[in-house]
């Protein structure tokens, strides 16, 4: 059986767009159907002037936990969105007393799967069905508000109201649909993101049984730059990462 990170990189491959054409910049008129607040947050992101963007790649470094009550792990990641053939794929290493731990969520057509693994051999959490999925719906739906902002003139999107300072979307990706609230501050940066559409994972990674396992996720403290080195990306957030568009 090949490792999660030989996984990681052979799917990275296939979700790769194989042809990359001259993509059109986003201009005032893509913006105009936006919310009010969302057409501020993408000027703020830098992405007018700026190609459309179809994949991200990240890498991350920080702490990680798989419950509220568990130790904080250091973990490092990376990371692959696609937007226009919807695809997420994360990949990370931690450790845990000095043990090695080794995860990967993966996010392809319409089903999302997550494992993790103890010295990246032995299975200590696993997870999928139609509950994992809709919890990495939502995951997509935040990437595309935090790491590629241009992604959010796309058709999978519906607006469904709010004022200048917040707006409420439902997102849909392969039959699957969840709604969130997205929260601004005064200089138009997105501050906050709310869904109750994702679920708590059990310990063992499977669904929590009784409702009490619903849990808002939420997405706080957020900070982005408004000039981007790369297309519809912010520069970075109060979080070490490095974002670059692929294509």
């Amino acid at each position: 059986m090949s490792s999660l990170r030989a996984q990681y990189d052979a799917d990275v491959s296939r979700v790769s767009p194989r042809v990359r054409p001259v993509r059109p910049s986003v201009t005032e008129a893509d913006l105009a159907p936006l919310p009010v607040a969302v057409q501020r947050y993408l000027r703020f992101a830098g992405v007018v002037g700026r190609a459309h963007v179809r994949t991200v790649r990240a890498r991350m470094h920080g702490r990680i936990r798989s419950r509220p009550s568990a130790r904080w792990m250091p973990f490092r990641a990376v990371q692959v969105d696609r937007f226009d053939e919807p695809a997420r794929l994360f990949y990370f290493d931690a450790s845990m007393f000095g043990v090695p731990i080794r995860g990967y969520h993966r996010y392809v057509g319409p089903s999302a799967t997550m494992m993790v693994k103890l010295l990246g051999l032995f299975p200590v959490a696993r997870s999928g069905g139609p509950a994992m999925t809709k919890a990495e719906t939502v995951t997509l739906f935040n990437d595309m508000c935090l790491l590629a902002p241009a992604a959010l003139l796309g058709p999978a999107i519906q607006w469904e109201g709010g004022d200048d300072r917040s707006v409420s979307a439902s997102f849909t990706n392969a039959g699957h649909t969840i709604r969130a609230s997205l929260h601004f501050d005064a200089s138009d940066a997105l501050v906050n993101f709310v869904s109750d559409d994702r679920l708590r994972e059990a310990a063992d990674g499977q669904p929590p049984i009784s409702s009490a396992g619903q849990r808002r996720c939420t997405t706080s403290s957020i900070s982005t730059a408004s000039a981007s080195p790369h297309p519809g990306t912010p520069a970075g957030t109060n979080r070490p990462v490095s974002l670059r568009t692929l294509n």
